[in-house]
Protein backbone atom coordinates (compact mmCIF):
# COMPACT_ATOMS: atom_id res chain seq x y z
CA UNK A 1 0.00 0.00 0.00
CA UNK A 2 1.51 3.31 -0.87
CA UNK A 3 2.01 5.86 1.84
CA UNK A 4 0.51 9.44 1.40
CA UNK A 5 3.13 12.04 0.89
CA UNK A 6 3.69 15.10 2.92
CA UNK A 7 2.33 17.11 0.44
CA UNK A 8 -0.94 15.00 0.32
CA UNK A 9 -1.13 14.99 4.29
CA UNK A 10 -0.85 18.47 4.33
CA UNK A 11 -3.52 19.53 1.92
CA UNK A 12 -5.67 16.90 3.36
CA UNK A 13 -4.88 19.29 7.19
CA UNK A 14 -5.54 22.34 5.71
CA UNK A 15 -9.26 20.91 3.65
CA UNK A 16 -10.47 18.99 6.97
CA UNK A 17 -9.56 22.80 8.48
CA UNK A 18 -11.41 24.54 6.25
CA UNK A 19 -14.03 22.07 5.97
CA UNK A 20 -14.61 22.43 9.61
CA UNK A 21 -14.55 26.54 9.46
CA UNK A 22 -17.58 26.38 7.18
CA UNK A 23 -19.29 23.88 9.22
CA UNK A 24 -19.38 25.44 12.09
CA UNK A 25 -21.96 27.92 11.88
CA UNK A 26 -24.18 24.54 11.68
CA UNK A 27 -22.55 22.35 13.93
CA UNK A 28 -23.85 25.16 16.38
CA UNK A 29 -27.24 25.62 15.49
CA UNK A 30 -27.51 22.10 15.69
CA UNK A 31 -25.77 22.56 19.36
CA UNK A 32 -28.07 24.97 19.87
CA UNK A 33 -31.21 22.97 18.81
CA UNK A 34 -30.48 20.34 21.93
CA UNK A 35 -29.97 22.75 24.88
CA UNK A 36 -32.67 24.91 26.95
CA UNK A 37 -32.56 28.38 26.64
CA UNK A 38 -30.74 29.52 29.29
CA UNK A 39 -27.82 27.21 28.71
CA UNK A 40 -27.79 28.92 25.20
CA UNK A 41 -27.03 32.24 26.52
CA UNK A 42 -24.96 31.15 29.42
CA UNK A 43 -21.95 31.17 27.36
CA UNK A 44 -19.06 28.90 26.59
CA UNK A 45 -17.60 27.55 23.29
CA UNK A 46 -19.18 23.61 23.84
CA UNK A 47 -22.05 22.95 20.91
CA UNK A 48 -22.34 20.03 23.07
CA UNK A 49 -25.18 20.35 25.88
CA UNK A 50 -24.78 19.81 29.37
CA UNK A 51 -28.50 19.68 30.18
CA UNK A 52 -30.29 17.66 27.04
CA UNK A 53 -33.62 19.82 25.63
CA UNK A 54 -33.47 18.59 22.30
CA UNK A 55 -37.02 16.36 22.22
CA UNK A 56 -38.92 19.56 23.93
CA UNK A 57 -37.18 21.85 21.17
CA UNK A 58 -37.57 19.60 17.57
CA UNK A 59 -41.71 18.61 19.61
CA UNK A 60 -41.99 22.32 20.31
CA UNK A 61 -41.24 23.23 17.27
CA UNK A 62 -43.46 21.15 15.43
CA UNK A 63 -46.24 21.83 17.65
CA UNK A 64 -45.51 25.91 17.38
CA UNK A 65 -45.72 25.95 13.23
CA UNK A 66 -46.60 23.99 10.53
CA UNK A 67 -43.10 22.97 8.99
CA UNK A 68 -43.99 19.87 7.41
CA UNK A 69 -46.34 21.96 5.50
CA UNK A 70 -43.43 24.41 5.07
CA UNK A 71 -41.44 21.92 3.94
CA UNK A 72 -44.15 20.40 1.34
CA UNK A 73 -44.39 23.97 -0.27
CA UNK A 74 -40.44 24.51 -0.54
CA UNK A 75 -40.33 20.64 -2.44
CA UNK A 76 -43.18 21.98 -4.56
CA UNK A 77 -42.13 25.09 -5.36
CA UNK A 78 -38.40 23.81 -6.23
CA UNK A 79 -39.16 20.88 -8.04
CA UNK A 80 -41.52 22.92 -10.54
CA UNK A 81 -38.87 25.66 -10.69
CA UNK A 82 -36.35 22.80 -11.82
CA UNK A 83 -38.62 20.86 -14.06
CA UNK A 84 -39.53 24.51 -16.33
CA UNK A 85 -35.79 25.45 -15.73
CA UNK A 86 -34.68 22.45 -17.20
CA UNK A 87 -37.45 21.87 -20.30
CA UNK A 88 -36.65 25.38 -21.32
CA UNK A 89 -33.21 25.21 -20.96
CA UNK A 90 -31.86 22.31 -22.45
CA UNK A 91 -33.06 23.05 -25.86
CA UNK A 92 -32.19 26.29 -26.14
CA UNK A 93 -28.57 24.90 -25.35
CA UNK A 94 -28.77 22.72 -27.78
CA UNK A 95 -29.82 25.21 -30.35
CA UNK A 96 -27.30 27.42 -29.47
CA UNK A 97 -24.51 25.16 -29.71
CA UNK A 98 -25.43 22.44 -32.39
CA UNK A 99 -27.83 24.40 -35.17
CA UNK A 100 -26.93 27.25 -37.22
CA UNK A 101 -29.41 30.03 -37.53
CA UNK A 102 -29.33 33.73 -37.98
CA UNK A 103 -28.79 35.75 -34.68
CA UNK A 104 -27.09 32.84 -32.47
CA UNK A 105 -24.14 35.15 -31.53
CA UNK A 106 -26.65 37.43 -30.73
CA UNK A 107 -29.14 35.11 -28.89
CA UNK A 108 -25.69 34.34 -26.47
CA UNK A 109 -25.37 37.53 -26.45
CA UNK A 110 -28.16 38.10 -24.46
CA UNK A 111 -28.21 35.32 -22.43
CA UNK A 112 -24.45 36.56 -21.03
CA UNK A 113 -26.31 39.91 -20.25
CA UNK A 114 -29.29 38.09 -18.33
CA UNK A 115 -26.92 36.88 -16.09
CA UNK A 116 -26.49 40.41 -14.90
CA UNK A 117 -30.01 41.14 -14.25
CA UNK A 118 -31.32 40.39 -10.53
CA UNK A 119 -34.59 39.37 -9.88
CA UNK A 120 -35.04 42.28 -7.45
CA UNK A 121 -34.64 44.48 -10.88
CA UNK A 122 -37.46 42.96 -12.62
CA UNK A 123 -39.66 42.07 -9.27
CA UNK A 124 -41.84 44.69 -8.94
CA UNK A 125 -43.40 44.69 -13.11
CA UNK A 126 -43.42 40.71 -12.43
CA UNK A 127 -45.53 41.67 -9.33
CA UNK A 128 -48.10 43.76 -10.98
CA UNK A 129 -48.39 41.50 -13.93
CA UNK A 130 -49.07 38.41 -11.31
CA UNK A 131 -51.40 40.67 -9.35
CA UNK A 132 -53.34 42.28 -12.80
CA UNK A 133 -54.08 38.23 -13.64
CA UNK A 134 -54.96 37.04 -10.28
CA UNK A 135 -52.01 34.72 -9.80
CA UNK A 136 -50.76 36.70 -7.25
CA UNK A 137 -50.45 34.38 -3.45
CA UNK A 138 -50.58 31.08 -5.65
CA UNK A 139 -48.19 28.55 -6.36
CA UNK A 140 -48.00 29.61 -9.61
CA UNK A 141 -46.71 33.05 -8.64
CA UNK A 142 -43.98 31.57 -6.50
CA UNK A 143 -42.49 29.29 -9.52
CA UNK A 144 -43.30 30.87 -13.38
CA UNK A 145 -40.89 33.68 -12.56
CA UNK A 146 -38.24 31.49 -12.18
CA UNK A 147 -39.09 29.16 -14.84
CA UNK A 148 -36.35 30.22 -17.21
CA UNK A 149 -32.83 30.46 -16.04
CA UNK A 150 -30.12 31.88 -18.15
CA UNK A 151 -27.47 30.33 -15.82
CA UNK A 152 -28.72 26.73 -16.93
CA UNK A 153 -28.77 27.94 -20.55
CA UNK A 154 -25.17 29.04 -20.53
CA UNK A 155 -24.25 25.94 -18.46
CA UNK A 156 -25.83 23.89 -20.50
CA UNK A 157 -24.23 25.18 -23.82
CA UNK A 158 -20.73 24.84 -22.35
CA UNK A 159 -21.19 21.40 -21.79
CA UNK A 160 -22.85 21.07 -25.23
CA UNK A 161 -19.69 22.37 -27.58
CA UNK A 162 -17.97 19.68 -26.37
CA UNK A 163 -20.15 17.35 -27.59
CA UNK A 164 -19.13 16.02 -31.44
CA UNK A 165 -20.75 17.18 -34.23
CA UNK A 166 -20.33 13.21 -35.90
CA UNK A 167 -22.44 11.88 -32.80
CA UNK A 168 -25.10 13.97 -33.40
CA UNK A 169 -24.83 13.22 -37.49
CA UNK A 170 -25.04 9.61 -37.55
CA UNK A 171 -28.07 10.04 -34.92
CA UNK A 172 -29.43 12.04 -37.85
CA UNK A 173 -28.54 9.59 -40.40
CA UNK A 174 -30.44 7.21 -38.28
CA UNK A 175 -33.68 8.90 -38.97
CA UNK A 176 -33.33 10.45 -34.87
CA UNK A 177 -35.39 14.03 -35.21
CA UNK A 178 -33.81 16.93 -32.78
CA UNK A 179 -36.43 16.35 -30.45
CA UNK A 180 -35.20 12.26 -30.42
CA UNK A 181 -31.33 13.27 -30.40
CA UNK A 182 -31.90 16.09 -27.18
CA UNK A 183 -34.22 12.89 -25.40
CA UNK A 184 -31.89 10.28 -26.52
CA UNK A 185 -28.44 11.47 -26.76
CA UNK A 186 -28.23 15.01 -25.30
CA UNK A 187 -29.80 14.37 -21.99
CA UNK A 188 -27.90 11.85 -20.47
CA UNK A 189 -24.17 13.29 -21.58
CA UNK A 190 -25.70 16.54 -20.01
CA UNK A 191 -26.84 14.59 -16.87
CA UNK A 192 -23.70 15.53 -14.57
CA UNK A 193 -23.86 19.37 -15.22
CA UNK A 194 -28.19 18.99 -14.72
CA UNK A 195 -26.76 17.64 -11.14
CA UNK A 196 -24.36 20.71 -10.40
CA UNK A 197 -27.06 23.02 -11.55
CA UNK A 198 -30.11 21.18 -9.90
CA UNK A 199 -28.43 21.66 -6.33
CA UNK A 200 -27.62 25.39 -7.40
CA UNK A 201 -31.49 26.00 -8.34
CA UNK A 202 -33.06 23.95 -5.61
CA UNK A 203 -30.63 25.32 -2.71
CA UNK A 204 -31.22 28.95 -4.23
CA UNK A 205 -34.99 28.73 -4.30
CA UNK A 206 -35.39 26.99 -0.63
CA UNK A 207 -33.68 29.69 0.57
CA UNK A 208 -35.12 32.65 -1.55
CA UNK A 209 -36.91 34.91 1.22
CA UNK A 210 -37.41 37.77 -0.99
CA UNK A 211 -39.64 36.51 -3.69
CA UNK A 212 -42.37 34.66 -1.37
CA UNK A 213 -42.07 37.54 1.08
CA UNK A 214 -43.59 39.96 -1.69
CA UNK A 215 -45.87 37.28 -3.68
CA UNK A 216 -47.41 35.68 -0.89
CA UNK A 217 -50.24 36.50 1.94
CA UNK A 218 -51.59 33.27 3.14
CA UNK A 219 -49.64 31.23 5.40
CA UNK A 220 -50.58 27.87 4.25
CA UNK A 221 -48.21 29.03 0.90
CA UNK A 222 -45.12 30.08 3.64
CA UNK A 223 -42.04 28.82 2.10
CA UNK A 224 -38.40 27.13 4.48
CA UNK A 225 -37.94 30.58 5.22
CA UNK A 226 -41.05 32.55 5.73
CA UNK A 227 -41.49 29.57 8.02
CA UNK A 228 -38.43 30.45 10.18
CA UNK A 229 -39.62 33.96 10.34
CA UNK A 230 -43.35 32.64 11.85
CA UNK A 231 -40.91 31.79 15.06
CA UNK A 232 -40.12 35.62 15.76
CA UNK A 233 -42.69 36.74 18.47
CA UNK A 234 -42.27 40.39 19.68
CA UNK A 235 -44.93 39.41 22.68
CA UNK A 236 -43.37 36.14 23.82
CA UNK A 237 -39.98 36.97 23.03
CA UNK A 238 -37.98 34.75 20.59
CA UNK A 239 -37.79 31.05 21.74
CA UNK A 240 -34.11 30.21 20.32
CA UNK A 241 -34.29 26.70 21.32
CA UNK A 242 -37.16 26.46 18.79
CA UNK A 243 -35.99 27.97 16.71
CA UNK A 244 -32.57 26.43 16.31
CA UNK A 245 -34.32 23.22 16.02
CA UNK A 246 -36.52 24.79 13.54
CA UNK A 247 -34.09 25.87 11.57
CA UNK A 248 -32.36 22.55 11.63
CA UNK A 249 -35.77 20.64 10.32
CA UNK A 250 -35.53 23.38 7.61
CA UNK A 251 -32.58 22.72 5.97
CA UNK A 252 -32.09 18.83 6.73
CA UNK A 253 -33.89 18.45 3.35
CA UNK A 254 -30.74 20.13 1.65
CA UNK A 255 -27.74 18.84 3.51
CA UNK A 256 -29.36 15.13 2.18
CA UNK A 257 -30.10 16.10 -1.06
CA UNK A 258 -26.24 17.30 -1.34
CA UNK A 259 -24.87 14.10 0.59
CA UNK A 260 -26.99 11.46 -2.02
CA UNK A 261 -25.94 13.55 -4.82
CA UNK A 262 -22.32 14.70 -4.05
CA UNK A 263 -20.90 12.84 -6.69
CA UNK A 264 -22.70 13.39 -9.42
CA UNK A 265 -22.03 17.50 -8.50
CA UNK A 266 -18.65 17.24 -8.06
CA UNK A 267 -18.33 15.42 -11.48
CA UNK A 268 -20.74 18.28 -13.10
CA UNK A 269 -18.55 21.26 -11.34
CA UNK A 270 -15.58 18.93 -12.70
CA UNK A 271 -15.95 18.57 -15.93
CA UNK A 272 -17.93 22.02 -16.13
CA UNK A 273 -14.06 23.62 -15.11
CA UNK A 274 -12.06 21.44 -17.86
CA UNK A 275 -14.80 22.19 -20.28
CA UNK A 276 -15.01 25.37 -19.86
Amino acid sequence: MKMPTRFQITRLAILTLVATLLLLPYIYMVGFSLKPVDEIFAGGLSPLPREFAGIANYLGALEREPLLRYLANGVIVCAGILFFQLLFAVPCAYAMAKLRFPGRSLMLGIVLFGLLIPIQATSLPIYVGLAWTGLADTYTALIVPFISSVFAVFLFYQFLRTIPDDLLDAARLDGCSEISIIVRIVLPLIMPAATAFGIFSVVSHWNDLFWPLVITRSPELNTPPLGILAFRSEEAGDSYGELMAGTAIITAPLVIAFLLAQRRFIEGISLGALKG
